[in-house]
């Protein structure tokens, strides 16, 4: 026997606040989400140039650092 599951549907309430944060429940914010994409590319990049996937390494590779530099950036502006 299997149960059916059953979908919540937010109130309107938190629906509106959590369009107006931008952060879907269960998520960091975004420097945890910068942080998050740097690391997976990084890795990705590791494992497309082990494979002589050029072009895909370098493209993973700017995306790393664009992530990183966001990262920078965003911490930079706490600081002020």
């Amino acid at each position: 026997m299997t149960k059916k599951a059953h979908r919540r549907t937010l109130g309107s309430k938190t629906r509106d606040r959590r369009l107006r944060t931008h952060e879907p429940r269960g998520e960091g914010g975004p420097e945890e989400a910068a942080a998050f994409i740097a690391e997976s590319a990084a890795d990705l990049a590791g494992l497309a140039r082990r494979h002589r996937l050029g072009m895909l390494g370098f493209l993973l590779g700017m995306l790393q650092l664009e992530a990183e530099e966001q990262l920078r950036l965003r911490s930079k502006r706490d600081l002020s």
